[in-house]
């Protein structure tokens, strides 16, 4: 008798990441379609892991791909683009190697256990981008950040802004007040007492001030928000074993733990002294993303994010770097308002009853009450447990509406990205680059901001196929 064979869970979304990309120099790109609007002025900046093999050896999770960046410069109506790798000091021994020498997020180093030992975890460069007056940091939230030369993508080295430590971490997800430039972000000090760094730069990027809070054990802490005066961080209850890790038997990610008894700790910082001024316990779950916070009429803080029941994202995640997806995950967008000056929370709610992830609110509204959030999501009518994200969304948080673009089966967007209308400040942009599986090529779609369910205003090719990334910045010309 035979068995049937199951269908292939290998989608279309896998090509993008089946080979390591080529970069391009700064190339004119073609319209597709529509017109580029004549107020898009500025650069659009993605960085994501563009490969994710060396020497035959395939990276064990997709956090562990070598970053490459794609910048798109708009002016006068054309656009120009340019794709390169970040020449960390790790990426060029692997390259010269031709194999993967070191540790990293969900790969194990090569060599026998001795020769693991005590090997530096490699410096991906691959997770955001922050756009600076004269330079672009590619953001790693393991180490130091890389400068890179805004207008052709050259790879200047580590830099320490001024004051950060040698290989000190400093995260992928900085929040910048749009009213006084300043620049707030944190990295995790791993040691006998874990602490949670937290720095405040000027509008150049310097740090000029430093504080550190304590943690319990080792946690996993990807992002935090800024809320009006406040910083806000949850501390999800996962925990590392650091051991395994350390002595090279296994992974970081293979080290994690879900601990759910723990809960989730909620950590408020006054953003002008940088103290901590309520430490609290909620409930357990996970999060890899918020959106946004502020501080309501009352004075509470209010928080958006990206809740997560457990912490099974993490496996998804890793099945992605192989093409095919089994796990599933329940991501949605939620609200809670918080106490400051205790740090509990006073309400929370479930605001979307759709799965979505890769949150943003306009750069202009940071750390104050939007409107608007831009999400990407997953389309109606696919199988989640084999697709990733192939729509882009508006929330509307006044109305509670969803405005969506469903831009057709085997097309796959990346995070919105929204971008001001230099002529206009009424008018305002969405970027995303798309995957198109069909014809196995990427291009740059524009919308109306306002308009998503409508079609792109214009769309652009690309000369190379970008792989799946992870964040991006827009930044203006002035």
């Amino acid at each position: 008798m035979q068995t049937a064979t199951p269908p292939s869970t290998r989608k279309a979304w896998a090509n993008a990441i089946a080979q390591p990309a080529t970069e391009f120099p700064l190339t004119p790109l073609p319209i597709l379609s529509g017109r580029i609007p004549q107020g898009l002025q500025g650069s659009l900046y993605r960085n994501g892991p563009a490969r994710l093999e060396r020497g035959g050896q395939r990276m064990g999770h997709w956090f562990d791909g070598d970053g490459a960046i794609l910048a798109v410069h708009f002016t006068e109506a054309t656009a120009t683009g340019v794709y390169r790798y970040v020449q960390t000091t790790a990426y060029q021994a692997e390259a010269e190697s031709g194999k993967l020498l070191y540790p990293n997020y969900g790969t194990k180093a090569s060599g026998r256990i001795w020769e693991r030992w005590g090997k530096p975890v490699k410096n991906r460069a691959n997770t955001s981008v922050l756009p600076l007056s004269d330079k672009l940091l590619a953001l790693w939230e393991g180490g130091n950040p890389y400068a890179l030369d805004l207008q052709t993508l050259e790879t200047w080295g580590c830099d320490r802004l001024e004051s950060l430590p040698e290989g000190s971490p400093f995260s992928a997800h900085p929040k910048r007040d749009p009213k006084t430039g300043e620049i707030f972000n944190f990295g995790i000090s791993i040691g006998l007492n874990c602490r949670l760094n937290l720095y405040k730069s000027d509008s150049s990027g310097k740090i000029v001030q430093k504080a550190t809070v304590p943690l319990p054990g080792i946690p996993l802490i990807h992002d935090f928000v800024l809320a009006g005066s406040y910083l806000v961080f949850f501390v999800p209850p996962v925990r590392v074993n650091p051991l395994p890790a350390a002595l090279g038997l296994s992974s970081f990610s293979e080290a994690m733990e879900w601990r759910p008894q723990l809960g989730t700790q909620i950590l408020v910082v006054d953003r002008e002294t940088l103290s901590l001024v309520a430490r609290s316990e909620a409930d357990p779950w996970y999060q890899w993303h918020f959106v946004n916070g502020y501080v309501n009429q009352q004075g509470s803080i209010v928080v958006e994010f990206i809740r997560y029941e457990n912490f099974d994202t993490n496996q998804r995640l890793k099945e992605i770097a192989t093409g095919e997806i089994q796990t599933v995950t329940n991501e949605t967008l939620w609200q809670v308002e918080i106490n400051p000056q205790t740090g509990t929370i006073i309400a929370q709610r479930e605001l979307l009853d759709r799965y979505v992830e890769f949150p943003i609110v306009p750069d202009a509204q940071v750390g104050q009450a939007s409107r608007s959030i831009y999400l990407a999501l997953h389309r109606q009518d696919v199988d989640r447990r084999c697709e990733i994200y192939g729509a882009i969304a508006r929330f509307d948080c006044h109305t509670q509406t969803l405005i969506e673009a469903d831009l057709g089966k085997n097309r796959y967007p990346s995070e919105p990205i929204h971008a001001p209308d230099a002529l206009n400040p009424e008018q305002g942009w969405v970027l995303t680059v798309v995957y198109n599986g069909d014809s196995d090529q990427s291009e740059v779609w524009i919308y109306d901001s306002e308009a998503l369910d409508q079609e792109p205003t214009c769309r652009l090719q690309l000369p190379q196929v970008i792989p799946l990334s992870f964040h991006g910045k827009w930044k203006s010309v002035r």
